[in-house]
């Protein structure tokens, strides 16, 4: 029995040349190539007896295949590239991996084009896309290179595709964790966070064994906190303060309902915090918004409103996007993931701060420890950030906080089997559907 094909890349099976032809679909094959995990291959005694019959030693074989395995590029991106030697690049940084999961999703469609043109890193840093998907995504994929590939951008150098997150996240920077599965009908959130928590644990063992030692991890597909919580606790090999959920989208639907409000614009509205999970339990915090420099309560006189109104409308502002437009936030969500992670590599304007769900172990809050919560962070723009101690607590906004923080805790215990912390147990204080689950 030939086991060796397992650990080699193998062509996209199952397309149909098409209009095309079949030369074309040949010629396509040839520069797409299904990655397989770059583990030690499997191999039975009758396979090696067979190379050395045909007179291959086994490692000359193992070494051609390991080379088979790097050509992983696509297109116009196989083309080799010799950026000192370029003259147009002379000025230009280090290359920087970018790894996205789900990449053949509605989210990445519009984020991918974002960080190719060098919105997130600006037009001097030159960026390789590696793309994760499924065997049911990987033609969605190809066509996802191929609109890369047909855009031109100079600043994307290499895009990569596959299916194993062993191959994708190799030497990644930075890895945007968006493929989930939805919540279908009928399924109970704890399931929910069982089956996207899977996998969510595999790809943390993935960036503990390959990534960069500092990759940046932004975890989008939900339960996002506790996948980000799961991702980390599979990954020990990296610092945990390098995981984030994202809850910028909430960030910046906050500020565009206070804006609404005050008869402002957007950039008129800072320090805009969201404490806690990405669920109708988040707390969009008006005690420390400010407006125009002015504390928002200062600006609007408005209590019950913001008590209520404000609050349960962030909350659920996904939800009634999907009832009014038949699908789920994906451009505002890529335009948050965006923001999110130039928030990280850009310094933080003096006096403001930003959003993101991170590890709460050390936080000044008191908030429970070992969870991912989100809480107000500045940074320097080195991809760091520090928590901000600067912030005041009344009983209305701590009360909120601890209800999102019970939560947090129940989701915990019941993905205790996937954080290595012993068998799970579910007692969920209620089900707090996440917009867009259905």
């Amino acid at each position: 029995m030939d086991l060796s094909s397992l650990a080699r890349p193998q062509s996209l099976r199952g397309v149909s040349p098409g209009p095309l032809g079949a030369h074309a679909a040949r010629r396509r094959s040839v520069q797409l190539q299904l990655l397989r995990p770059r583990r030690p291959a499997v191999r039975c005694s009758v396979d090696t007896a067979k190379q050395q019959a045909q007179g291959v030693p086994s490692a000359v074989a193992a070494a051609a295949e390991a080379e088979a395995a790097r050509k992983e590029c696509f297109g116009v991106f196989c083309t080799t590239y010799d950026l000192q030697a370029d003259e147009k690049t002379k000025s230009w940084k280090k290359l920087v991996n970018v790894a996205v999961s789900g990449a053949a999703g509605m989210i990445s469609n519009h984020l991918l084009f974002k960080l190719a043109s060098g919105e997130v890193f600006g037009q001097d840093q030159p960026i390789a896309l590696k793309l994760l998907g499924s065997e049911r995504s990987l033609q969605a994929l190809e066509g996802v290179a191929m609109e890369l590939e047909d855009s031109l951008y100079p600043l994307l150098r290499e895009v990569s595709i596959g299916i194993d997150p062993y191959v994708i996240f190799e030497d990644a920077d930075w890895a945007l964790l968006i493929g989930a599965k939805p919540r279908g009908p009928g399924v109970e959130r704890a399931a929910l966070l069982d089956i996207n928590g899977q996998i969510f644990a595999e790809q943390g063992k993935a960036l503990n064994a390959v990534a960069s030692r500092n990759v940046k991890v932004i975890v989008v597909g939900n339960p996002c906190n506790t996948n980000a919580l799961i991702c980390l606790k599979n990954a020990p090999n990296l610092s945990a303060k390098n995981f984030h959920a994202l809850t910028r989208l909430d960030e910046n639907r906050a500020k565009c309902q206070l804006a609404l409000k005050a008869g402002v614009f957007y950039d008129k509205v800072s320090n805009m915090t969201i404490w806690g999970n990405h669920s109708t339990t988040q707390v969009p915090d008006f005690l420390n918004a400010k407006i125009d420099g002015r504390p928002v309560k200062e600006v609007i006189d408005d209590t019950k409103w913001l008590e209520e109104d404000f609050t349960i409308t962030v909350q659920k502002r996904g939800g009634v996007l999907i009832q009014k437009w038949g699908r789920s936030s994906a451009a505002s969500t890529a335009v948050s993931i965006v923001d999110a992670m130039r928030s990280l590599v850009t310094p933080t304007p003096e006096g403001d701060w930003f959003s993101t769900g991170v590890y709460t172990t050390g936080n000044p809050y008191g908030i429970a420890e070992d969870i991912v919560f989100s809480m107000p962070c500045r940074s320097k723009g080195d991809g760091d950030y520090e928590l901000v101690k600067d912030v005041i607590m009344d009983d209305f906004l701590w009360g909120r906080i601890k209800k999102s923080e019970d939560e947090l805790i129940a989701e915990k215990r019941c993905v205790a089997h996937l954080t290595g912390e012993g068998n799970a147990f579910c007692d969920l204080p209620g089900d707090t559907m996440l917009p867009g689950e259905m």
